[in-house]
Order: structure tokens, then sequence, then C-alpha cells
């Protein structure tokens, strides 16, 4: 049997967690999606989140960051009322200005990634953290984002959400030593 972090308990889990979670995400529309979904977590457990990332993918165009940069107030309307993501006003105007400001960074950087990556110097950090306990929330590089990306005008975006995308594009290894994904 493999031994994985204890954080992936259920089927939805560890298959995100074997497939995704961890692994170094170059792609800007996943860059995106992973920026939208991490805003939508705060406060809520990422499994709420994985539950609905369907609906997440049908109500915000497949993630294509030019279709959700044009939203409007009538978008905005519609997805309230979308049961099939979490129906919160700042969340999702949050994702349709965040989609504006992410043109803007690829515009400036040719690419999401490229301005994402230089906080690690374009290679993740791997951790060697034994328990799930040990795994901080933030760290002064996710502050150091999280700075840089409000004053480029994103909310949604503080220290511990940008650890958790962080975590999520493979910039950090954050996977537990005796985890089989820990040397992958």
């Amino acid at each position: 049997m493999k031994k994985r972090c204890k954080w992936a308990k259920d089927e939805l889990n560890i298959k995100y967690h074997d497939k995704e979670w961890g692994r170094p995400q170059h792609n800007d529309q996943k860059l995106f999606e992973f920026l939208i979904l991490e805003g939508a977590q705060a406060g809520l457990s990422w499994t709420t989140i994985l539950k609905r990332r369907g609906g997440y993918r049908k109500a915000f165009s497949d993630f294509d960051v030019i279709a959700v940069s044009k939203y409007t107030q009538k978008h905005v309307k519609k997805l309230l009322e979308d049961e099939s993501i979490i129906r919160n006003r700042l969340k999702i105007t949050s994702a349709i200005n965040n989609a504006k400001q992410f043109l803007k960074i690829q515009e400036e950087f040719d690419s999401f990634d490229s301005y994402l990556w230089q906080f690690v110097d374009y290679k993740p950090i791997k951790n060697k953290f034994k328990t799930l306990s040990d795994l901080p929330t933030s760290t002064k590089i996710s502050e150091k984002l999280s700075k840089d990306l409000k004053k480029r005008g994103f909310n949604f975006v503080g220290p511990t959400i940008c650890y958790a995308l962080m975590q999520a594009i493979g910039m950090v290894n954050d996977h537990t030593v005796d985890c089989f994904r820990y040397q992958k």
C-alpha cells in the first residue's frame, strides 16, 4: 500500500494528491485555475472546492482568463445563483478582478508562470516535513508574493492563500518525507 500525506484520505483527495498536488505547474490556464480555486477556498476545506471543481470549470469558462476578465454584473448575478460553486459575491468579483490583473502580469512578464516562479528562483523548494503538523500556513516567500499581488490589484491573495497556491502548483514540495510522492 502506498504511503501518502495524511490529508489524502478519501477518493477525491487521493486522486488530487497523487496526480496534481505539488507537481510543478507552468501552464498559465492551470495557474489561473488554481488562483481562482485557492481564493474560493478561503475559510473552507479544500475538499469542498474539489467537489465543486467541475462547477467552477463550467461557471468560469473553463478558466479562460480572457473570457473571465470580460465578465459583467450580469455574469456576477448568474454566478450568485449557481449552486455548483461557492456563491460568495466577494469571491466571485475577486475572480473577475484577478483575471484582469492576471492579464496585466502576462503582458509584463510574457506569462503568469514567469512572474510566479521568479519568487522561488524558477525551481521548486523541497521541504523535509515529517508530519502534517510541521507544514507552515505561510512563509516569507508567500508573504512577499501576497504583498506583490496585492500591490498589483489582486484580492483573496493573502499569505496563507499564496502558500496554498505554491503547494498546489509545486513551487514547494510539501509532501511529507514518508509520502511516495515526496521523491518524485
